[in-house]
Order: C-alpha cells, then structure tokens, then sequence
C-alpha cells in the first residue's frame, strides 16, 4: 500500500495548508515540462494530493492503513467469502489542460471550456446492443483462481476472458455505435478556477467525463500557468521583475506594476540589486510580492 504522506515528504500530523504546499513544490520539481523524466513521479504527487486534500479520501485512507490486512490478499479472500466478489470498476478521469496567466491566477477567474467526450449512444441508450448474463464468470466480469492450500491458500483475480471483463456478452450489436455503446460529442461548460490556482494543479469535475461501461468518468482540469509579462509565481508569492533606468533609479518613488492596479514604491536609499523588495501582503491570497531589481541603461561612446 503506498505512503502518501511519504511520497509528499509530510508526516501524519501534517495540517492541510503544509499538505498543500509540500505539493506545490514537488510538482514544480516533477512536472514534466520542467522534468521530462520526472512524468511517473509527478503522476503519484498527484495521486498523493488528491486522497490527502480530501477530508473523506483521507479518513478511508487512514482507516485502510491501520488495517494490517488493507490491500493484501487476505482482504480479498474475506470480501470473496461474504460476497463481494466484484470491485466496482472506475472510469478512467478525462483530462484537459487549461492555460491561464499570472494576472487570472492572482485574481482568480472563469474559464469556457470546450472539449470532446463519449457520452451513451441513443440507438442502445449505452449497451451496445442486446446484451447476454455471462455464464463464464456469473456476471461478474472476474475469474478467481485459488492458488496455495490450508492457511497458505490465497485467491487470485483476473478479467473473465470471454467477456472481457464487462460481466455480459452482445448477442446483438447497435447498429448505430456498432457495439460500441457510446458515440462523440461536443461539449462547453463554464469553469471558476479559484485565486492562486498554480501550476500542474488539478481540478476535479464528477461525471463530466466519458461514458463507459453505464457510467461517466469525471473531468479533470489540469492548470498550464503562464508566466508573462515579467511576472512570476512561487507558492503565494507574487515574483516581478522589475527594470529601472539610471534617471529612475535617483527618484524618490518608481511604479511596479500589479494585478490589482500599479504600485507606488519608495526606491530604497541604498540601492542594491542583489537585494529583492518585498511587499508585505501584496502576493497571492496575501503573501509577499518580491520585486527584483534591475539597472538598465545605454553606456556613453567614449569621446575621440
């Protein structure tokens, strides 16, 4: 059974605001335009966050782990023996990649979204035809072979190979999907995506997704952060880049731009560009905005 908590470096007792951003920077480090071979890893960093960040995922999580017997054939054998002899299967989740800038980041925004899907077709209302019980498997779509025997024995579980695992056989296929059970179709739908959404951050939309097997699969929004017009962003700091002239850099005051609206900023009495500003309460969801300082200037052509 994997540790979650492992696999994003937290403890137990880990609040949700350290789960969050122990995420964060590991799927800055893994992601894979960053890391093109950190695709696995980032894969199980999300995997992670979603059970952690989720009060009811957790709680069964936690539940299972104290189970010694959780995910081992043993738990198998005991649901076998009362019955519950069939997982309930899952539709793989639809994902769709959504870019969004730093300003929509910081100030949160909503996004139309228009994408494809499977949805049930309406010649079979999803069947793909006249469908047969499958005796094979007894409708299950699980074969379970007993492997071992006394206290050693344990059961084995493998997709029913005449039915393919769907637990029924078509003895008649739709003329419409073929057999298939779903056709293709266009869909919008209006997304919120909420203040400080970040890079690689997932967002879940139940039963938005493809149509398989009599169910939907749910819709995954995956955030593509753009970082433009020399802003940048690192957990709920807002990062500028900001570039002064040398006439600039003797004033009083100089502007920084925001989301918000531009920043009227005290230029510091000893000038050094190896040292930020930072701008308390002025970052994502009230962190620091940190203004890097830069000089640029044109150097004079030497008199002849």
């Amino acid at each position: 059974m994997k540790n979650y908590f492992e696999i994003l470096g937290v403890n137990e007792n880990a609040s949700d605001s350290e789960i969050k951003k122990a995420y964060r920077a590991l799927s800055k480090k893994y992601h894979p335009d960053v890391n093109p071979e950190g695709g696995e890893k980032f894969k199980e960093i999300a995997e992670a966050y979603d059970i952690l960040s989720d009060p009811q995922k957790k709680e069964q999580y936690l539940n299972q782990k104290s189970n010694p017997f959780a995910g081992s054939e043993f738990e198998d054998f005991f649901k076998n023996m009362f019955g519950a002899n069939r997982q309930a299967r899952r539709v793989p989740d639809k994902i769709i990649k959504v870019s969004i800038n730093i300003f929509e980041s910081f100030n949160g925004t909503k996004k139309q979204i228009n994408y494809q899907r499977d949805i049930p077709c309406d010649g079979c209302n999803g069947n793909g035809g006249d469908r047969e019980h499958c005796n094979h498997c007894n409708g299950t779509g699980v074969i379970i072979q007993t492997l071992g025997s006394g206290f050693f024995q344990q059961q084995v579980r493998q997709g029913c190979p005449r039915c393919q695992g769907k637990g029924y056989i078509l003895t008649r296929y739709c003329h419409s999907c073929n057999g298939v059970g779903t056709k293709k179709n266009f869909e919008s739908i209006s997304v919120n995506l909420p203040s400080g959404s970040d890079n690689g951050q997932f967002f879940k939309l139940e039963t938005k997704g493809d149509f398989q097997q009599g169910m939907f699969g749910d819709l995954v929004i995956q955030i593509d952060l753009i970082e433009n017009d020399g802003f940048q962003k690192y957990n709920n700091e807002l990062i500028y880049n900001l570039f002064l002239n040398l006439e600039e850099v003797q004033e009083e005051y100089f502007k920084v731009p925001h989301p918000n609206g531009e920043l009227k900023v005290s230029s510091p009495k000893h000038f050094d560009t190896s040292k930020p500003l930072r701008l308390r309460g002025k970052g994502f969801n009230g962190g620091d905005m940190i203004v890097k300082l830069n000089v640029r200037f044109e150097k004079k052509s030497p008199t002849t």
